[in-house]
C-alpha cells in the first residue's frame, strides 16, 4: 500500500521513522513518500521537503507566517494528489496538518493522525476539526484517552514511541569514552536542551549559558538540535566555554547531573533517561500574552502533564531568570532530596507509560486498520 506521511519537526521525523519502521513490518510492499526528515529518509521512500524548511513556533510567529504556510499547503497537497495515497498519516505538528487534513478529507483521502494535537492544552474547538477530518486518532498518552472519549472521538493508544526511540539509540558507551570523543573534561555536566528552533534558542539559551558562572565545578553541554545549524548557536556563545555536541543528546542526557530543558518532548526524553531536570521556556511578548489567555493545562511539561503533579519545576516566561534557574538547579544535585524525590516519580512515569514497542505496534495497528 501508498504511505504518505507529514513530520514537521525533529521528534516528529523520529517518532514518523519509527512508525514507518513498524509499518514495513505489516506491509512488507508498504511505499512511503512524506515530508519529513533525515531519520525518515533512512527508512527508504522519497523525502519531499525536508521539516527544517517547514518549522515555525509560537502564536505571533505563526500569524506573521500564515501565508507562507498556506503556499506550502498548497504545494503540499497538489503532491498528496498525483502519489494518490492508500492514506494519508499525520504526525504531530498540528498546526500544519489539521489545514491538510480538513483539505485530504474533501477530496475522500483516508486520514489517520499519529500523535493528537495538544487540543487539550488550549483551543479546545479544534478538537471538532479532528472529529471530522481525521479517520482514526492514535494517541501517545494516556491522560488524553478520556478528553478525547468526551468529545467523541474513540482513539487508539498503544504506548509511547519515545520509550522505544530511547531503546533504539543504542547509547551504550561508557562515560569515558563520551568524555574523550567530544573533548570534555570530567567535570559533571549540565546539559542545555534550548529547543528546536531559532525562537526558542533566542529566548532561552542566553537564560540557561548564564549558568556558568554560578556553577564553575560543572560544564555546561549544549544538545544542538538537527534543525538547527552550529552558526544558530554560536551567536549566543561569545565568551562562554559552553561545548556544543550533535546527533548524541541521549547520550549527553544519560552522562549528565542534570539538566535545563525547554518544554516539548525533550522534558519527557529526559525523564525517561533518568536525568534531573528543570523545564525553562520562554517566548516572545505576543507569545506569551496570547498563550496567557489560551492556554488551558496547568502544566507545560509532558512529566507533568502525565503525572498529573509537578514532578519537575517549570519556570515559564518571566519566572524564567538566572536567580530562579540557579536555585532550582542547586536543589537537583547530589544528596539533595528534591532529586531523590524527582528520580522516583520518574520511575512512576515509565510504569505509567507502558512496555517498548509502541511504534510497532501502531504500525501494524494502521496496516490493520485499512486491510479491514
Amino acid at each position: 500500500m501508498k504511505y504518505y506521511l507529514i513530520a514537521g519537526e525533529a521528534s516528529g521525523d523520529l517518532h514518523a521513522s519509527n512508525l514507518m519502521s513498524g509499518i514495513r513490518q505489516a506491509d512488507p510492499q508498504a511505499d512511503f513518500r512524506y515530508i519529513g526528515g533525515d531519520l525518515m529518509a533512512a527508512q527508504g521512500g522519497t523525502l519531499v521537503a525536508h521539516y527544517r524548511n517547514m518549522a515555525i513556533m509560537g502564536f505571533w510567529e505563526v500569524l506573521k507566517s500564515i501565508r507562507t504556510i498556506t503556499k506550502r499547503a498548497r504545494m503540499c497537497l497538489a503532491d498528496i494528489a498525483d502519489f494518490a495515497p492508500d492514506v494519508l498519516i499525520l504526525v504531530d505538528y498540528s498546526g500544519f496538518n489539521l489545514r491538510i487534513a480538513k483539505q485530504a478529507h474533501r477530496t475522500g483521502i483516508r486520514t489517520f493522525y499519529y500523535i493528537a494535537p495538544k487540543v487539550w492544552a488550549w483551543n479546545t474547538r479544534r478538537v471538532r476539526k479532528i472529529r471530522r477530518d481525521v479517520d482514526q486518532l492514535f494517541i501517545i498518552f494516556p491522560f488524553e484517552r478520556e478528553f478525547f472519549e468526551q468529545h467523541g472521538i474513540a482513539p487508539i493508544y498503544e504506548g509511547n514511541p519515545t520509550i522505544d526511540a530511547i531503546a533504539q539509540s543504542g547509547q551504550q558507551g561508557s562515560r569515558t569514552e563520551f568524555l574523550q570523543r567530544n573533548n570534555l573534561s570530567d567535570k559533571p555536566i549540565i546539559a542545555l536542551l534550548a529547543g528546536s528552533r531559532g525562537q526558542e534558542l533566542q529566548h532561552n539559551l542566553p537564560v540557561m549559558l548564564r549558568m556558568e558562572q554560578r556553577f564553575p565545578n560543572h560544564q555546561l553541554v549544549i544538545a544542538g538540535a538537527p534543525s538547527l545549524a552550529p552558526e544558530a548557536y554560536s551567536r549566543y556563545m561569545h565568551g562562554s566555554t559552553a561545548k556544543l555536541i550533535f546527533g548524541q543528546t541521549y547520550e549527553l542526557l544519560k552522562h549528565s547531573e542534570l539538566a535545563f530543558v525547554t518544554s516539548g518532548t525533550a522534558t519527557l526524553e529526559t525523564a525517561l533517561l533518568r536525568t534531573p531536570q528543570v523545564v525553562c521556556y520562554r517566548g516572545s511578548l505576543a507569545t506569551m500574552l496570547i498563550g496567557a489567555v489560551v492556554i488551558k493545562v496547568k502544566y507545560i511539561s509532558l512529566v507533568n502533564l502525565c503525572t498529573g503533579r509537578e514532578t519537575v519545576k517549570e519556570l515559564i516566561q518571566y519566572k524564567l531568570t538566572p536567580d530562579t534557574l540557579y536555585a532550582e538547579a542547586q536543589k537537583l544535585l547530589p544528596g539533595q532530596p528534591e532529586r531523590e524525590r524527582q528520580l522516583a516519580e520518574y520511575e512512576q512515569l515509565a510504569q505509567m507509560l507502558g512496555a517498548p514497542g509502541a511504534s510497532q505496534r501502531v504500525g501494524a495497528r494502521m496496516v490493520k486498520e485499512l486491510r479491514s
